[in-house]
């Protein structure tokens, strides 16, 4: 009941809002749903918590929905509830009226390692002067303002050293690309010459800001793991639907014990899924020191299953699954972008190994 009713909430928030054009396989998608949902209440928001922002994140990954929910909504916020109280004044009642957006700017390779910061943030005047690049911003081309992971001190590799400074878009010096990827959505490459914020941009403390960074990130990996269970349910319930209609040799392919065995499995890999997420959900609010363990559990379990549910989908459904005739190829390009993003399985199991002290 509680599912049906978020799934509701997901709907009235895509009516309310604005539409992106064409941001998704040439179909339109609404670009805000829910984005006042961690934004505490005296900002305009609802304040509801992991748990529920993970039943959102699960809809919209039944529906593709390309959205800044996780990169603005579950990311930026958490951020900003760090912040001073002039950011939170700032940037909070618009991200919850769904005016603003803010992306995460962590990586600066292909792959996905927040201690390899290199970007400078140098003592300039009263402020601080920025120098390098970031790459695969997630929602980071429309972005109003970035919050940018900067060395401040220490050799890349460090995780003490990184600050957090928020940059809106036309800082001078600041220049973005759009990126694409496999999935269609909003990705950006970003350049910092000699860009220069005040000091009240710095969100958290100086030189200490990677305890704040791995706090924001495991919120965005839980928040994809959600997204990719919404995504494997979606793929094997229409799965399930195919080969209950699609007819071979008279006989409905449902029927068939080599279909059957493999439909068998992935639902049991998809209800273990379904208990490491929810488990990573409350952990955030019961045990917050187990929540990047937990968060690297959901996302590497997640976005393994989710890749073995898009590729069964597509070979049940047999050639046609990958034309535009059926959605069915839609949730294999979002799935495999979805699981590079914010760490990869095996990020995600090295980063499990040494929170367990491995």
């Amino acid at each position: 009941m509680k599912k049906r009713r978020l799934a509701r909430f997901v709907n009235y928030a895509m009516m309310r809002t604005r539409w992106a054009g064409p941001a998704h396989c040439g179909r339109k998608w609404p670009t805000w749903a829910g984005l006042a949902f961690l934004v505490p209440e005296e900002y305009g928001g609802i304040d509801y918590g992991m748990v529920g922002a993970g039943l959102i994140a699960e809809e919209m990954g039944r529906n593709l929905t390309a959205s800044p929910f996780i990169s603005t909504a579950l990311m930026a916020v958490t951020a900003l509830r760090e912040g001073t109280d002039e950011q939170k004044e700032k940037w909070l009642p618009g991200i919850a009226e769904g005016k603003t957006i803010i992306a995460m700017a962590v990586d600066e390779g292909v792959k996905h390692d927040p201690a390899k910061t290199a970007l400078s943030a140098v003592a300039h005047g009263n402020g601080y002067r920025l120098n390098g690049e970031k790459s695969y911003i997630i929602d980071g081309f429309d972005a109003d303002a970035l919050i940018v992971a900067a060395r401040t001190s220490g050799e890349v590799g460090d995780e003490t050293g990184i600050s957090l400074f928020i940059v809106e878009k036309d800082a001078a010096g600041l220049s973005s690309s759009r990126t694409k990827l496999l999935d269609a959505r909003n990705y950006a490459h970003t350049e910092f010459n000699d860009v220069d914020v005040a000091g009240d941009a710095l969100i958290g403390t100086l030189d200490d800001g990677f305890a704040l960074l791995e706090r924001v990130l495991n919120v965005g990996r839980v928040g994809l793991a959600a997204e990719m269970l919404g995504a494997s349910e979606q793929s094997f319930e229409m799965t399930m639907d195919y080969i209950k209609e699609r007819k071979q040799f008279d006989t409905h392919v449902g029927a068939f014990q080599g279909l059957q065995h493999r439909s068998a499995h992935l639902y049991s890999e998809i209800e273990l899924v379904k208990s490491a997420v929810l488990k990573a959900l409350q952990m955030f609010g019961e045990a917050p020191e187990m929540a990047g363990a937990g968060a690297a559990l959901a996302k590497a379990k997640a976005g393994e299953v989710a890749i073995l549910a898009a590729n069964e989908a597509v070979q049940m459904h047999g050639g046609i699954g990958m034309t535009d005739e059926y959605d069915i190829g839609f949730y294999m390009k979002r799935v495999r972008a979805a699981q590079e993003l914010l760490g990869d399985y095996a990020f995600q199991a090295n980063r499990l190994a040494i929170l367990r002290g491995f």
